[in-house]
């Protein structure tokens, strides 16, 4: 009978895990999630319910977070980006609550600093990216995706294990989903709208493909997906000494030359 490498340990052991996409949501917080300079000028709010606002001083970026702990995606992340105060978002993204907090992180800290790079700069990077497509979607290639395309233009990268996958749809609104788990019924789902800025797919990309491992609790690691996971450490309070991290098995070769 097949075990998983979390079957032995008691559940509140911390372990860390990869891959990024099936470590469970870690925690939600978002003044940690956001990161951004709420001291300069960024208003926040957040009720007792948990849903919470942030903006951008010029009202450019609205991001929101809507607890809904009774939903399969626990309630939603959203990013909404306006080219001017109080028009419809000119893209959106939105995330799963139960999306790895640190991917939720690496993406607002990308949008954070395109958000200044355009106010201190002539470039408007939020609105007219120029980076090049194949920077979000080479780097899962490397790391022995599968790669398939539909002759709508549909693309589709899938993880070596298959329980992960990255969809660009290139002619529709929807642009861009990604999700961890099992496709018919993921532990999350990202989207992001046609027009986003090609740096915060790559900025998503790039961490759902890092091997730094994930701190979690074992009973905080869906439990599907269980032996599709690498432990890198036990990281509780037991543990003694430094335990080399112990990478996942070389991905298998993706076919494609660059």
């Amino acid at each position: 009978m097949l075990t998983h490498p979390l079957e032995n340990l008691d559940p509140a052991q911390s372990v860390k895990v990869l891959p990024r996409h099936l470590a469970g949501p870690g925690a939600v917080d978002p003044r940690v999630v956001w990161a951004f300079p709420f001291e300069e000028g960024w208003p926040f709010a957040q009720t007792e319910a948990g849903t919470a606002a942030a903006f951008s001083p010029r009202l450019r970026l609205q991001t929101t977070f809507g607890p809904q702990p009774d939903k399969p995606g626990k309630g939603t992340w959203t990013i909404n980006a306006h080219r001017a105060p109080f028009t419809p978002p000119a893209w959106r993204i939105t995330f799963d609550a139960t999306t790895p907090a640190e991917m939720l992180h690496d993406v607002h800290s990308e949008l954070l600093d395109l958000y200044l790079e355009d106010r201190y700069s002539a470039q408007d990077r939020l609105f007219q990216d120029e980076t090049a497509p194949y920077e979000a979607y080479a780097p899962l290639l490397t790391r022995g995706w599968s790669h398939a395309v539909k002759t709508d233009g549909t693309q589709t990268f899938l993880t070596p294990e298959g329980l992960g996958g990255v969809r660009h749809r290139r002619f529709q609104r929807a642009g861009l989903a990604g999700w961890g788990g099992y496709p018919s019924e993921p532990h999350w789902t990202a989207r992001f709208s046609f027009g986003t800025s090609t740096t915060l797919v790559a900025a998503f990309t790039a961490s759902l493909i890092s091997t730094e491992p994930l701190r979690r609790t074992v009973q905080d690691v869906p439990t599907q997906t269980r032996r599709a996971l690498y432990v890198a450490t036990l990281a509780g309070k037991q543990q003694q000494g430094n335990v080399p991290v112990a990478p996942p098995p070389p991905a298998p070769a993706s076919g494609h030359t660059r």
